[in-house]
């Protein structure tokens, strides 16, 4: 609908004065979420023969809900994210040798290392939790964003009655 008074154009509650468009900014709400609005899903991620950085930014960035038109920064509205066969990731050129994860166990002279590969033989599925852990806020946010996360070693899981949707990589 549009309407001209004097000098003024009005065009479905915008105006349009001396050749310059003014907004009705009224009728532009920013949507926030919050703990009771968010729609949480649940999807799992094959992790066969997947480069591990690669994956590691798909995980995080679902559990974060970047993904979603209602993104609030400081609310948890990302999806349930569940990774299978974690044990075949893989790493470019020789990180499994050379690429270090080093902790502290809180003693002095404490600081331990190991390589990618022996954490792959000790523990399959550290790998996929160090690198989306280390891609998370460093928060009490984070830490709730970080148990939506379920990874597995093999290819089943036990989430079958969530009826998880396929995520491609």
């Amino acid at each position: 609908m549009q309407s001209q008074i004097g000098g003024i154009i009005v065009i479905n509650s915008s105006v349009i004065y001396k050749n310059r468009l003014k907004v009705n900014t009224l009728s532009y709400k920013t949507i926030s979420a919050n703990k009771e609005t968010v729609n949480k899903e649940w999807v799992i991620v094959d992790a066969e023969g997947a480069a591990l950085g690669r994956l590691a930014t798909v995980v995080a960035s679902t559990l974060r809900g970047k993904h979603k038109t209602n993104f609030t920064p400081h609310v948890d509205c990302g999806d349930n994210v569940i990774v299978v066969n974690a044990d075949k990731v893989t790493l470019s050129g020789n990180k499994w040798a050379d690429k270090q994860y080093v902790r502290y166990t809180g003693y002095p002279g404490g600081q331990r290392s190991t390589t990618a590969l022996k954490m792959l033989k000790k523990k399959p599925i550290s790998l996929v939790e160090e690198a989306v852990k280390g891609m998370l806020p460093k928060n009490r946010l984070g830490k709730a964003i970080y148990k939506n996360m379920h990874i597995y070693a093999g290819p089943s899981h036990p989430h079958e009655a969530q009826k998880p949707k396929k995520l491609e990589l």
